[in-house]
């Protein structure tokens, strides 16, 4: 009788090794191990070897680089998306992308669960599993941390490295860098360990070698860098006159940002699962992108389209943050987004300089800024009447008027 086939999130790290052996003992499984190739440059080095010599019976190492910035960011970017006003949603927005992929995984191998390695604590066990129950609800998940079984095994990271020498599982743990990581192709993020005092400043010179994706703004160059940014329909397509798929765009876009030292965030946000944590952030691509994006919309966009836009800000960067991304509701969103953006075309053009993206000038073949109308100066175009704005003004008080007379009579 054939075994059951379980399909893993596996990042070749301690709890996903440690997790797949477990996995494979307790539920007498096959298992398939997976894993995303979204930006994380070398830590994908060796995982195969690494994978099979642990019990996997098989892996998929797959490239999904281009999809991720084309289906993915380029979309939440468009929404201006920014959860509680500072975190351009990383980590986020790759979850619904993997745990996309392992459910299609999992049906081509004829699995009938999928597992992952987020802890009870942590957003990301809320990401992936929404995002099982909207695309494949026929397919379980289990989730060993939430399991007592596995924590009683595994109170502390001391048990599980002890496991892996046990069972000849290589593993890189040391007190060396005593915080976790996530990389991918839009930033990378740091949390735990002594980032969970919020008073500890990441941004002091001895931990300069935390940070991986820019240079400290202190030590970027003395002299400012410009850019210029095309975009189309909302989506940048060219960087410096050359034409660029999105994946090269935020390749390019990180290069240049991190030599200046662009893109860092420290901050406390609120986890979907009830607490506080803190999390540094480096986003250099991702901010520049954001930032050129608002400008070339301030052009191009009608004025309660945008005001529209804005208004679902907080909730569009809520769904993504929350594991919402294949919810109706983003969909119905995105796609008063997608129209939004129709005329989002043209060029920006920012000075970087020691962690700074100033903007420079923009320009649009479609532009809505008419200088004839807003200038100072006398109006060529008649198109404004300044004495128009009296009755206008006259309209807007009168409810201010009335207001205020109902409260000044109550004070008699």
């Amino acid at each position: 009788m054939a075994k059951e086939k379980i399909v893993l999130a596996y990042s070749g790290g301690l709890d996903t090794s440690v997790i797949l052996k477990w996995l494979k003992e307790t539920y007498d499984a096959e298992i398939i191990a997976f894993t995303a190739d979204i930006g994380q440059k070398d830590e994908l080095d060796g995982l195969e070897e690494k994978a099979l010599a642990t019990g996997a019976s098989k892996i998929y190492i797959d490239d999904l680089r281009d999809e991720f910035a084309k289906d993915f960011i380029n979309p939440m970017f468009q929404a201006a998306a920014l959860y509680e006003g500072q975190y351009l949603l990383g980590t986020s927005i790759a979850r619904p992308l993997i745990a996309k992929r392992m459910v299609e995984i999992a049906r081509a191998e004829g699995a009938t669960a999928i597992a992952h390695g987020a802890t009870g604590k942590g957003n990301d066990q809320v990401r992936f599993e929404l995002t099982a129950a909207a695309l494949a609800p026929e397919i379980s998940v289990i989730a060993p941390w939430r399991l007592e079984e596995f924590r009683e095994q595994f109170p502390g990271r001391a048990e599980m490295i002890a496991y892996a020498e046990k069972h000849g599982i290589p593993v890189t743990a040391s007190a060396a860098k005593p915080y976790s990581t996530d990389r991918n192709l839009l930033h990378i993020s740091f949390e735990s360990g002594m980032l969970e005092d919020p008073w500890f400043d990441p941004s002091a010179t001895s931990n300069k070698d935390m940070f991986v994706l820019s240079v400290d703004p202190e030590d970027a160059p003395d002299q400012a860098e410009y850019i210029e940014l095309e975009f189309e329909k909302g989506d940048c397509v060219a960087v410096n006159g050359a034409k660029l798929t999105p994946l090269q765009v935020m390749e390019t876009l990180n290069e240049v940002g991190g030599k200046h030292g662009i893109g860092r965030v420290d901050m406390v946000e609120n986890r979907f699962v009830g607490m506080k944590s803190r999390g540094v952030y480096e986003t250099p691509g991702g901010t520049i992108l954001f930032t050129a994006h608002r400008k070339m919309e301030s052009l191009t966009m009608d004025r309660d389209v945008m005001h529209l836009r804005d208004s679902l800000i907080s909730k569009y960067a809520s769904l993504v943050y929350n594991g919402f991304w294949f919810a109706p509701e983003r969909l119905a969103i995105q796609a008063l987004v997608t129209e939004s953006q129709k005329n989002v075309s043209g060029t920006v053009r920012l000075k970087l300089y020691k962690g700074n993206v100033i903007g420079a000038g923009v320009k649009s073949p479609v532009s809505l800024y008419n200088p004839d109308i807003a200038t100072m100066e006398a109006d060529p175009t008649k198109a404004y009447d300044q004495g128009d704005a009296t009755g206008f003004i006259h309209l807007n008080a009168l409810r201010l008027k009335v207001s205020s007379g109902v409260e000044q009579n109550a004070k008699k």
